[in-house]
């Protein structure tokens, strides 16, 4: 009795033995991002460490000079976070951020780890007070209203847009219309703009041709003190007889002496004194100042 057995065909190079196949390589995961909070709690750590190692340095050296700017570069990110509160001054954010840095690096020269005090709330009003004494000192020349600066705000983003709407410089009631406020108040919020930057008062005139603001100005004349005794004198002197009056105007208009106007009067010197002690008399009891 023979027994029939299934045959294993043999492996040719053209049907290879199978094998299992192997897994799908899996995508790595990326890494969560820490978060604002966790980026700041390390900045925080990493100031506490500077700062033990800043304080026992002496000042001026390489060291001393190399922590100084780590701890700028590591807390750069508070003064950003104070000059995101004026964005709305339309001034380049780098400069606000320039000068916040400036703020940063005195806090940084003036805090005492000893007291027990975070540092960014210690160096968060520097920062701020550096910030707005910028404003003040170096921005506005001239201080507006809230109301007519939130405005100009809103009447500088429509110029742009009108600007590139229409290829040119809109007209004040273009803009008018387009933010609905009358033509009056366009015009007063240009010229709140205009109290950002002050025209110097020796620059020359563009354009015209015409000399510096400074030499068009006016001056104080000294002859301007003597204007109302001037008018006084003269109301005073038609009250005096004709040949009263030409002595005095001999005397102290012309600087002739008492023999000079006796000369030229045919009177003598003594009776040319009389006359002007007896005009001198009448002037003071007319002088309505003196009354």
């Amino acid at each position: 009795m023979t027994v029939s057995a299934r045959t294993v065909p043999e492996a040719t190079p053209e049907t290879p033995p199978r094998t299992a196949p192997r897994p799908a390589p899996q995508a790595e995961e990326p890494e969560p991002d820490p978060g604002p909070r966790s980026r700041g709690a390390d900045a925080r750590a990493l100031t506490q460490v500077l700062f033990k190692e800043f304080v026992t340095l002496t000042p001026g050296t390489a060291e001393h000079t190399r922590v100084r700017a780590a701890l700028i570069e590591a807390n750069l990110p508070l003064v950003r976070y104070a000059a995101a509160r004026f964005r709305s001054r339309n001034e380049p954010m780098e400069d606000v951020v320039q000068v916040g840095t400036i703020g940063l690096i005195n806090a940084i020269d003036r805090f005492d780890p000893d007291r027990g005090v975070q540092f960014p709330t210690f160096a968060m009003p520097t920062v701020v007070g550096e910030i707005k004494r910028y404003f003040r000192d170096n921005v506005r020349t001239v201080h507006v209203p809230r109301r007519l600066h939130e405005l100009w705000v809103q009447v500088n983003g429509a110029s742009e847009d009108l600007t590139v709407l229409h290829g040119r410089t809109p007209t004040t009631a273009e803009i008018a219309e387009r933010l609905r406020i009358p033509e009056e108040e366009v015009l007063a919020c240009i010229e709140a703009g205009r109290s950002y930057h002050a025209t110097s008062l020796e620059a020359a005139q563009e354009g015209d041709g015409l000399p510096g603001l400074l030499d068009r100005l006016g001056y104080e004349d000294p002859a301007l003190a003597g204007v109302e005794h001037r008018d006084l004198v003269r109301h005073l002197l038609v009250q005096l007889p004709e040949r009263e009056q030409r002595i005095l105007l001999l005397r102290y208009y012309s600087n002739l002496t008492q023999s000079q106007i006796s000369a030229e009067l045919g009177v003598s010197q003594m009776h040319v004194s009389r006359l002007l002690s007896r005009s001198f008399a009448r002037l003071r009891s007319a002088n309505r100042i003196d009354a």
